[in-house]
């Protein structure tokens, strides 16, 4: 069963202030009816007693009760401390049951300026005292016994109250710092709801740029391989074609034409089938690099007819796969541009293992071209320079051409040599 929930500290505090302001209305009624009740003989005539407690009744309901904004004004405080005084000591010296009533002087010690508090006390103890040790019976004959218990009794209540006030006056600073420490809390609470919608917001528009920024990778993931294994797949198997429908009066050409553009069409099926599910080269899966390198530039040289050297420098070690797979895609993208424009003889690829960097470097001895032209956008070309830039910025490797109209082009692709198992 859930427990209630607590009153607000300021509902407390005011239910609080209200009953200490009725004590002194509830001790002089207490004081007036037991006088009235237990008169003694050797006191002043009751009916005094009753009439100054009228008049004190008044005081007090005009000075605090039915103008509550004369309590900040300093000045009228003190004289409402100072009547309150008065008229206990008066109704002390009268009857000692107004003992009752002298206890309002501390309840209202915060009406006196700083030091005078200490005042308030002393006089309010002397007020008390005289009622405990008899009131006007006593006060008669001020003899130096009577004196001296009287002294007593007010050091006694003095101390007392003086203790009595300074757990209130402890209590008092608890309670503001209380207040305080709450008031930081609700503030801090308020801030931090404030900071988690706006984090709920910042976490949906992330989500929402993260979402894209995979739909942007992947598409150009799709991109490059549709570009580096169909794309050039379907050009092969269409030169194959072409070839055969040259030689048609030729079956043994025909024929080892056609069977190249099969071979070349159930290869191209097989890359398509492995960039959907973004499983890596086939090419990679039976072979370590250098050999699947050398297994490409075979194979294009066969097609081509061009002279492909392929020498490997260094150690040659297994890579992360993310790496293999693009210096194979490299490979294959940069013999596909020889064969499209360089008109070449012969083309060199060497394959350097360092010690935190491998590199490919792709050299022909074709035509050449200005690598500060805009890239062709008919169609034709110009994804492929492109396709091989992302995958080096991918793996925060580079690619540089170097390249001249009549002297051949140089491509150098280098990417961390980063091992098998660490992150790609």
């Amino acid at each position: 069963m859930p427990m209630p929930a607590a009153p607000p500290v300021d509902l407390l505090d005011r239910h609080m202030t209200r009953g200490l302001q009725a004590i002194p209305y509830f001790g002089l009624a207490i004081s007036t009816f037991v006088t009235f009740v237990a008169r003694e003989p050797y006191w002043p005539d009751v009916r005094i007693a009753v009439a100054v407690s009228v008049v004190a009744l008044v005081w007090m309901l005009w000075m605090f009760t039915l103008h509550p904004g004369w309590d900040a004004r300093p000045v009228l405080r003190v004289v409402a401390y100072a009547g309150l005084l008065g008229f206990a000591a008066v109704l002390v010296g009268l009857s000692p049951w107004y003992g009752f009533f002298a206890f309002s002087g501390y309840l209202y010690l915060e009406y006196l300026p700083g030091r005078w508090r200490a005042f308030g006390v002393v006089a309010t103890a002397m007020i008390a005292a005289a009622s405990q040790i008899g009131g006007p019976s006593s006060l008669r004959h001020l003899t130096a016994p009577v004196l001296l218990l009287w002294g007593g009794v007010a050091v006694f209540n003095i101390a007392l109250a003086g203790g009595m006030l300074l757990v209130g006056w402890i209590t008092n600073v608890r309670n503001e710092q209380r207040k305080q420490a709450l008031a930081e809390l609700t503030d801090a609470n308020r801030l931090l709801e404030e900071a988690m919608e706006e984090n709920a917001g910042l976490h949906a528009q992330l989500l929402v740029q993260a979402r894209e920024a995979g739909i942007t990778d992947e598409r150009q993931r799709m991109a490059r391989e549709i570009h580096d294994t169909l794309a050039q797949g379907l050009a092969g198997i269409i030169t194959q074609v072409q070839a055969a429908q040259r030689s048609a009066e030729r079956p043994e050409t025909w024929r080892r034409h056609l069977d190249t553009a099969a071979k070349l069409a159930r290869d191209s099926l097989a890359e398509a089938r492995r960039t959907v599910h973004a499983v890596r080269p086939e090419a990679l899966e039976h072979a370590r690099l250098p050999e699947a390198i050398a297994d490409t530039a075979v194979q294009w040289s066969a097609m081509h007819g061009v002279r492909a050297d392929v020498t490997t420098t260094g150690d040659a070690r297994p890579l992360h796969p993310a790496v293999e797979t693009a210096l194979l895609r490299t490979t294959q993208e940069a013999l596909a541009n020889v064969a499209k424009h360089a008109a070449a003889s012969r083309v060199g690829l060497t394959l350097s293992y360092m010690e935190d960097v491998v590199t490919l470097d792709v050299r022909d001895d074709g035509v050449g071209f200005d690598p500060a032209l805009p890239c062709r956008s008919d169609g034709e070309g110009g994804f492929g320079l492109t396709a091989m830039r992302q995958r080096m910025r991918r793996l925060t490797g580079r690619l540089d051409i170097e390249s001249e109209p009549g002297g051949g082009t140089a491509i150098s692709a280098s990417v961390p040599a980063v091992p098998v198992g660490g992150a790609g």
